[in-house]
């Protein structure tokens, strides 16, 4: 069996410090969190390159993302060991695994069926008790389980709902990347009573997430 402590200790020296994650908490996580357990056994190999690596069995776009532009989103996101969490997008369930180590709680929400197995079966191998994937469409987030401190959008977006910061308790964070491709901004989204009010925080480029593309206009 492959030791990837090794791999772990170089991603957080070489990929995040060097990145500007300094968030000891976000570092340690991510040191302890076995992520090549959320890839395909094809890429384990190269489960801590700084590079998306392709989760989907479709081919439909999913990604578990660079390492660098994990940590950052984490450290935009600050959560807190008392906070409730929303995941929007839980692929494989590595994000949650580390988010779970931050937070009080995690709803990872996944619409995807076998990323929705394979995310619950991991965190059950793993341990993982404060986190749990639930079931459906990634754009209405989960209500029922909120308001959240923090929503973590796991996937660039090209338009974010509403539904989504409605369900963020006053004071919450929001963070998700906005665009794709080299367009694609990391902005971070803060509710004050019923206001939201959203800053930039880093480029950054990811996978879009199913459902969170603009509708095409129609042109005369």
């Amino acid at each position: 069996m492959t030791d990837y402590s090794q791999s772990r200790r170089k991603m957080v020296d070489n990929q995040l410090r060097t990145n500007d994650v300094t968030d000891h908490r976000i570092l340690d996580a991510m040191e302890e969190v076995p992520r090549e357990r959320f890839v395909p056994a094809s890429k384990k190999s190269v489960a801590y390159i700084d590079e998306d690596i392709p989760i989907g069995a479709d081919g439909g776009g999913r990604v578990l993302m660079k390492p660098h532009i994990f940590g950052k989103m984490l450290q935009l996101a600050d959560i807190r060991a008392d906070h409730v969490v929303l995941i929007v997008g839980a692929g494989s369930g590595y994000s949650s695994a580390v988010i779970a180590k931050l937070a009080a709680s995690v709803v990872a929400l996944e619409e995807d069926e076998a990323l929705f197995n394979s995310a619950s079966e991991s965190l059950v191998e793993l341990g993982i008790e404060n986190a749990v994937v639930v079931d459906g469409p990634l754009t209405e987030g989960y209500a029922s389980e909120g308001p959240y401190d923090a929503i973590f959008v796991d996937g660039a977006v090209e338009l974010l709902p509403e539904t989504l910061t409605k369900q963020l308790k006053s004071s919450g964070r929001l963070v998700v990347i906005e665009g794709q491709g080299g367009a694609g901004v990391a902005r971070l989204y803060q509710k004050s009573g019923e206001a939201v009010s959203s800053r930039f925080g880093f480029n950054a480029a990811v996978s879009l997430l199913p459902g969170f593309a603009k509708s095409e206009e129609f042109v005369f």
